[in-house]
């Protein structure tokens, strides 16, 4: 809790790498995230919600059950992780960090990439502490990668031409238009209609028109 409190991103950071548990709670039954937002340290609270442990990751890149090969090679488990604990969630950003790896601008790479953000996803609705910040992130991430793969497969201009899509701006008031729909598509998109965070979306996005 200290770190975050401070407002030191990168102890809090160097704390989450070295196994410091996010959902443990204090004598006031408040966690370091909630104490961090309670003293205005809002930028540790974006780490802490950000923050997916490596191994997580890597108990895909071995063969699991009766698995012949793991669902996600090694290689991608690095460029892969850099994008899940990105804390810059524009779609822009995302779309440079997989057009910067050659190895994940791939389409093969790519829909093995979202098919295990589709499985953490899964985990994360499903497991008794139950995450709903994390699974929306994952989905999200996921349905910007089958975007990837669109573009990679029929058009030229490939990831550049996804990245000139979000960017460009409706002619009378410079709105991106195609971004928009895009953010609004991956949250219908997201299948635990039940889950708290969707609603809450759905509910602050319906009312307002493109």
């Amino acid at each position: 809790v200290f770190p975050a409190n401070s407002g030191n991103k990168e102890i809090t950071w160097m704390m989450l790498e070295a196994g410091a548990e996010t959902d443990v709670v204090n004598s006031v039954g408040r966690t370091a995230a909630q104490m961090a937002a309670f003293v205005g340290q809002h930028d540790c609270v974006t780490v802490i919600n950000n923050f997916f442990p490596r191994e997580r990751l890597d108990y895909y890149t071995k063969p699991q059950g009766l698995d012949k090969e793991p669902k996600l090679p090694v290689k991608l488990a690095g460029p892969l992780h850099k994008i899940i604990t990105t804390t810059n969630m524009h779609p822009v950003k995302i779309v440079l960090l997989v057009k910067e790896n050659p190895l994940l601008a791939e389409v093969e790479a790519l829909q093995k990439c979202y098919r295990v953000l589709d499985l953490i996803c899964e985990k994360c609705m499903k497991q008794k502490d139950m995450n709903e910040v994390l699974a929306m992130k994952m989905h999200y991430i996921s349905c910007i990668f089958q975007k990837c793969i669109t573009f990679l497969k029929e058009r030229e201009d490939k990831l550049d031409g996804f990245i000139k899509s979000l960017l460009k701006g409706r002619d009378k008031d410079g709105f991106p238009v195609y971004q928009e729909k895009l953010i609004r598509e991956s949250i219908r998109k997201f299948p635990y209609c039940e889950a708290t965070l969707l609603q809450q979306l759905v509910r602050s996005i319906a009312p307002v028109e493109i």
